[in-house]
């Protein structure tokens, strides 16, 4: 993709950093704090909806200046629980056991904002674990990789052995959609479509 104007990220995630640059787009980041709790009675999908566009106007918060503002959030759904970052190894644990053996989905919110204009997508995808045999969960939070994942887990890293199908959206799972971001991103004329074509 071809960039056609500035696009600030707001997000210091070293791997929405990957995808983005994997599809050929130019970014400056602009981290940002958002707290990441939902709200009671609130739906998962409407939880990761809320939290990307809260990033991508925090972003914009901060820029202070009318520029196009990505945001982001991904969350792990076991039977509508949403299972975030792990507090800890026993948190970790317990999330793993949860997804041993079953189907779970991955939620992600991506939002752009520019000046006034919002929008926002959704990618929903199906990712079953196979049963995790005594000692791989401890083995896997001793790796260190699942300690800020939700989930507990990175399907790109050493996650992908537990991984037996996935339905939807690879790039969704790791944290930022691409396929509903590049929409995004040429709806509001960052990137030109025409590049991809």
């Amino acid at each position: 993709m071809s960039r056609s104007r500035t696009l600030y990220l707001a997000s210091s995630s070293p791997r929405r950093r990957e995808l983005l640059e994997q599809i050929g787009v130019h970014y400056t980041v602009c981290p940002v704090d958002v707290p990441e709790r939902a709200h009671p009675g609130e739906a998962p999908e409407e939880y990761v909806l809320r939290l990307a566009l809260a990033k991508a106007r925090a972003g914009r918060a901060a820029l202070g200046a009318p520029a196009p503002v990505l945001g982001a959030d991904t969350a792990v759904v076991v039977e509508e629980t949403i299972l975030g970052k792990p507090r800890d190894r026993a948190d970790a644990l317990a999330m793993l056991a949860r997804l041993s053996g079953r189907d779970h989905r991955v939620l992600s919110g991506v939002a752009l904002v520019e000046g006034a204009r919002e929008e926002s997508r959704l990618s929903v995808t199906r990712v079953r674990f196979r049963a995790l045999a005594p000692g791989e969960a401890a083995a896997y939070w001793a790796s260190g990789e699942p300690a800020d994942k939700a989930g507990a887990y990175a399907i790109q890293g050493l996650a992908a052995v537990f991984v037996e199908r996935i339905e939807g959206s690879y790039s969704g799972v790791m944290g930022l959609p691409l396929f509903e971001t590049a929409e995004l991103l040429e709806r509001f004329g960052v990137v030109d479509a025409a590049a991809r074509r």
